[in-house]
């Protein structure tokens, strides 16, 4: 049986980054490289590569989410972009969306160890709490699923004029191009793809941000919502 891998000291570039909160980053590189790991919530050939490929990679983000906004994490995982995100930016209101129980365990108890009483974790599908949830500003995502499907439970769950902020690799321009018509079926009525972390990671940071108009997942979201919302004031 090989030994698990070590992580390694955290950067100076983390130190720059995440400021006051930089203890409770570590802590959270801790967890991921630890019970992250035994969990299967993170490879253990990502630990020697953690801080520079996740933890430092999803904190840049940031520079890219306006101020105080509302956020969800679409996807959250490990809790990959939003755990950093939320310690970088505590304005911040941010859910952790995440389907699977092992994952929402993990995230829940990040949140309340690292004491982020402006996050919240809920467990279900982007689609399943669609018109549950209130639409928020900005959906974060990373690594959930190609461009087209996660824009299909993402843009929905938007307020008008809100967007969605996913963190992609090299392919993201091609991506982006092959997605474009379903991404106007959404609503959606600006793209760009974004470098962002210029000197904390190397490479940098390629986000895709689709920006959405007045209807948010197009005609046939804002008919479930309306329905949604009817249903709501029925109880």
């Amino acid at each position: 049986m090989t030994e698990a891998a070590e992580l390694p000291q955290a950067p100076e570039e983390a130190r720059t980054v995440f400021g006051e909160f930089f203890p409770e980053a570590v802590r959270y590189a801790e967890l991921l490289a630890d019970v992250g790991v035994k969990r299967g919530l993170i490879g253990p050939r990502e630990v020697p590569r953690l801080w520079e490929r996740h933890v430092l990679n999803c904190a840049v983000l940031s520079e890219v989410v306006p101020q105080g906004v509302t956020v969800c994490d679409v996807g959250s995982g490990a809790g990959l972009p939003g755990i950093p995100l939320s310690l970088v930016r505590p304005d911040l209101k941010i859910t952790l969306l995440e389907p699977l129980l092992r994952r929402t365990n993990f995230l829940q108890e990040v949140v309340e160890l690292l004491g982020l009483d402006h996050v919240v974790v809920v467990r279900g599908r982007a689609e399943e709490v669609l018109g549950k949830l209130p639409a928020v500003h900005v959906v974060t995502a990373r690594a959930v699923a190609p461009l087209d499907r996660l824009a299909g439970w993402g843009v929905p769950l938007l307020r008008p004029y809100g967007e969605m902020l996913a963190l992609k690799g090299d392919t993201a321009q091609e991506e982006l191009d092959g997605a474009r018509a379903a991404l106007s079926k959404l609503g959606v009525v600006e793209t760009t793809v974004l470098q962002v972390g210029e000197g904390v990671v190397d490479p940098m940071s390629t986000v895709v941000r689709v920006e959405v108009g007045e209807s948010p997942g197009g005609v046939r979201f804002a008919a479930k919502r309306a329905k949604a919302a009817r249903a709501r004031r029925r109880r």
